[in-house]
């Protein structure tokens, strides 16, 4: 396919050139729209933005070729969004499960990937029923299955599942481990990966606390299965829409040490909400069984819970939220060009008992750092689409923050 003209937002019509008041007039709300389209829906992810907000910031903020970052890009909505709008992406996360997740939702199929993974789908698929049948006919000899294959040591392995779900989990990983290219591979873990919480005795995606769920032998197996196959598909239909010519790159990097990056054109991020969630804590059993390094990613997260309950001395604060962004600011004027914009959809926290306006604590960092505010839309949250820690109960609306890079710090 044939590369679009790349327009500069300044080459625009003046009809066309960024008005910050149209995006007051826009219903972020986006009520009722479909969010799980194309590679959105292959992984659960708590507290992501729908894509239906970085698709307009994009639209509004940005040309066809232009490049678009996300410097904490979680599941990979924002990169989704500018690849379908073929703009080129750069994505960077600390947590490794999230960089594994967006290159999966990112991902266009090579020849034979989908043939392979259809493949492996239809073998989980055929052990399931060899698993859950075993001894009931002359065909199907008795005795609980079990994998030579490797599964971590971790003592929380047998304190989280059941020991015959380790053995099919293990098998499974070693499939998918031996697909030949790394497209298949990544996409085949992302399927083993999005059903470890439901396997395990951990309550959700949202609940570290335990429960029995009585899983029937064979179950593991059968929902990879279904899991690979929906990822397949979707996989596949992204394939097919994608300009072959964009590039994506996700990093996997704490943006706090300032990591080397490309230039672009835009960011749009939805950063860690100070003392909302602990994604080290709730994906832990999945990084466990990917061989990820879970307590680095724990030192590093930026708005986990435990970092902010914290009561000692070195417990972190509203200030150590707005001096951690104001370091994200620092780099985003090396890496941002002139005039380009940084949007954050961020909402309150409750820190210590006082509601946190995370949203200002952002726009001030960014003007000591050469940014300007340019406009602040506010969106009603969906009270069923985005829960956090239950102890500081639910937002009920977001700031959608954008900001403008001038051409010097103050």
């Amino acid at each position: 396919m044939k590369s679009a003209t790349k327009v500069r937002l300044e080459e625009r019509p003046e009809s066309e050139r960024f008005d910050a008041a149209r995006l007051h007039h826009v219903d972020f709300d986006f009520t009722d729209s479909k969010t799980g389209y194309l590679t959105h829906g292959i992984h659960p992810y708590p507290a992501k933005f729908i894509p239906q907000i970085p698709d307009t910031l994009i639209r509004e903020l940005s040309n066809e070729g232009d490049t678009v970052a996300d410097v904490f890009c979680g599941s990979g909505t924002t990169l989704v969004e500018a690849l379908i709008l073929n703009r080129n992406a750069i994505g960077f996360d600390a947590n490794p499960l999230a960089c594994l997740i967006t290159k999966a939702k990112t991902t266009r199929f090579v020849p034979d990937d989908k043939s392979s993974l259809l493949s492996l789908a239809g073998r989980a698929a055929e052990t399931a029923d060899a698993i859950a049948n075993a001894g009931k006919t002359l065909f199907h000899p008795s005795g609980a299955f079990t994998s030579s294959s490797w599964r971590p040591s971790e003592d929380a392995l047998t304190f989280w599942f059941e020991p015959r779900v380790i053995e099919e989990l293990a098998e499974i990983l070693s499939w998918c481990k031996v697909l030949p290219s790394e497209s298949a591979r990544t996409v085949a873990l992302v399927a083993f990966s999005s059903i470890i919480v439901t396997v395990s005795k951990q309550d959700s995606d949202t609940r570290y606390v335990r429960r029995q769920k009585d899983l029937a032998n064979g179950e593991t197996m059968a929902r990879f299965a279904r899991a690979l196959k929906s990822s397949v598909i979707a996989v596949d239909e992204f394939s097919e829409k994608i300009r072959r010519d964009l590039r994506c790159e996700v990093i996997r990097a704490n943006i706090l040490e300032q990591p080397v990056a490309p230039y672009f054109d835009l960011m749009v991020c939805s950063p860690p909400y100070p003392n909302a969630f602990s994604y080290h804590l709730y994906h832990m059993t999945r990084m466990i069984w990917l061989g990820m390094d879970q307590p680095k990613f724990k030192r590093e997260e930026i708005g986990s819970h435990r970092k902010y309950s914290s009561k000692g001395v070195n417990g972190a604060t509203a200030q150590t939220f707005q001096k951690e962004m104001q370091t994200v600011f620092s780099w985003l004027h090396v890496h941002l060009k002139n005039g380009g914009f940084a949007c954050f959809v961020v909402g309150d926290s409750t820190i210590r008992g006082e509601r946190i306006n995370n949203a200002d604590l952002i726009a001030a960092a960014g003007l000591a750092e050469g940014f300007a505010e340019i406009a602040r839309p506010t969106r009603r949250l969906q009270m069923t689409k985005k829960a956090f820690n239950p102890v500081i109960g639910k937002i009920k609306d977001e700031k959608i923050i954008i900001l403008q890079k001038g051409r010097g710090k103050p």
